[in-house]
C-alpha cells in the first residue's frame, strides 16, 4: 500500500472515537513508521529484555537515571541557536547544572548515543513532522538542537507558516517538522500563538483541516498531553514525596524511588491504549507505541519552573509565591526530551529496511 494512502486511512477512514484510547495518555508519544514490516508480535508496552544490546526490541524503558559527566550533556543551551525561550533555563537565570548530566540508563540494554549524521543518512529526502502541543514542540527543539549542535552545515533556520515550522537540512534533502496541533482534532486553541484559554473546546469528529498537513509526511510523531491539563494530572507533588504546596520549584535531583510511577499515570490506560494501537497495526498501519511515562516521571528535577521566558507577566502574588508560577510540566533543555529523541533515534535506526518511496 502507498505511503499516501496508508495516511489517508488514518485521516478519513478511521472513526476517531476509535482512536482516542490511545491518543488520551500522559507524555504518550506515537510514531507513524513506513519503514517495513515489523512482525515479531512484541508487546508494545514495557517487556523484559532477552539480550543486551541496544535494539528497540530490547526494553528502554526501564531502567534508572545515573549521572555521567563525561559523555553528557548531548549539546550546550547556547550552542543550539534555535533555542526556545520556553526551555532555555540557563538562559532564564537557573544556577544549578546537575541536571544536564543524567543518563537513562535501561536495565539490560544500552541506549545508543544519538549520531545525527547516521540518522540523517536514513532520512534522506524524508519528512519528519512532530504533531502536537508545546510538549511535542519542547521534543522538537530537542531533535533540532541535537542535528545543528552535530556539526551539520547549511542548516537554515526554521520557518515558522501558520501552525507549522520546517526545519531544513539542505544537505540531506531532509526536514524537521513541527505542527501544532495540541488535541490534533480542531479546537479552540488551535491558535499557535493565542491559544491559553481556560476552557477548551474541540470538534471531536474534525481532524481533516489539520491532517491534510501530515498526509506527505515520511514519520508522524504525535503527542497527547493537552487532553490531560487538569492541575492534579501535571502535578503530582504529593507523588513525589511532598506536600500538597509544593511542586519542581527547586528540586536539583530525581526521584530515586524504584518503579516509580504517578497516580494519575494509569496503567490500565495504557493497555488499552496498547489494545487500540494493536487494532490499527492489524488494520495495515506501521505503528510504534514509545511509552515514555515513567523514566520521564522520575525527573522532577528537570523543568524550567520559574526559569523560563514569561509570555504573560507573572503577577505581583506569583512574583511572591515563586512555587505558584513554577511551570512543571515542560523540560528544560539539554534535558529529558534528549533522551525521548534517543530513543526514537533507536527505533528509526533499527528499521530492517529502507523507508519507503
Amino acid at each position: 500500500m502507498a505511503e499516501k494512502v496508508v495516511h489517508k486511512s488514518w485521516i478519513i477512514q478511521y472513526n476517531l472515537h476509535s482512536i482516542l484510547g490511545f491518543l488520551l495518555l500522559v507524555f504518550l508519544f506515537v510514531s507513524f513508521y513506513l519503514i517495513g514490516d515489523n512482525s515479531d508480535g512484541a508487546s508494545f508496552l514495557a517487556n523484559k529484555p532477552t539480550r543486551k544490546n541496544s535494539s528497540p526490541k530490547c526494553d528502554l524503558f526501564s531502567g534508572n537515571w545515573i549521572v555521567d559527566n563525561v559523555s553528557y550533556p548531548l549539546y550546550k543551551e547556547q550552542q543550539c541557536s534555535f533555542m526556545a525561550d520556553d526551555f532555555a533555563c540557563h538562559k532564564f537565570g537557573r544556577k544549578d547544572s546537575k541536571y544536564h548530566y543524567w543518563r537513562w540508563q535501561p536495565i539490560d540494554c544500552d541506549l545508543p548515543r544519538f549520531n545525527a549524521k547516521g540518522l540523517l543518512e536514513k532520512l534522506k529526502g524524508k519528512r519528519v513532522l512532530f504533531v502536537g502541543d508545546s510538549l511535542n514542540k519542547n521534543q522538537w527543539a530537542s531533535m533540532v538542537c541535537l542535528i545543528e549542535t552535530s556539526g551539520i552545515p547549511s542548516l537554515k533556520p526554521p520557518i515558522w507558516k501558520g501552525n507549522l515550522i520546517t526545519f531544513e537540512v539542505k544537505e540531506y534533502n531532509a526536514t524537521i517538522d513541527f505542527y501544532w496541533s495540541p488535541l490534533l482534532v480542531e479546537s479552540n486553541c488551535d491558535d499557535p500563538v493565542k491559544h491559553r484559554v481556560r476552557d477548551r473546546i474541540i470538534r471531536i469528529e474534525a481532524i481533516e483541516k489539520h491532517a491534510r498537513h501530515w498526509i506527505d509526511a515520511d514519520i508522524l510523531i504525535f503527542d497527547s498531553f493537552t487532553w490531560w491539563l487538569e492541575a492534579q494530572m501535571t502535578l503530582h507533588a504529593t507523588d513525589w514525596g511532598m506536600g500538597n504546596d509544593q511542586n519542581c520549584y527547586g528540586e536539583t535531583e530525581p526521584i530515586s524511588r524504584k518503579e516509580h510511577w504517578g497516580s494519575e499515570s494509569d496503567i490500565k490506560m495504557m493497555e488499552i491504549a496498547e489494545a487500540s494501537v494493536n487494532g490499527l497495526k492489524s488494520k495495515g498501519l506501521n505503528i510504534q507505541y514509545l511509552n515514555i511515562t515513567q523514566l520521564s516521571e522520575y525527573r522532577k528535577d528537570g523543568h524550567p519552573s520559574i526559569y523560563k521566558r514569561n509570555w504573560v507577566a507573572p503577577t505581583k502574588e506569583q512574583l511572591s509565591n515563586p512555587r505558584k508560577n513554577s511551570d512543571c510540566v515542560h523540560w528544560c533543555l539539554p534535558g529529558v526530551p534528549d533522551v525521548w529523541n534517543q530513543i526514537l533515534y533507536a527505533y528509526i535506526m533499527d528499521s530492517t529496511t529502507e523507508l519507503k518511496e
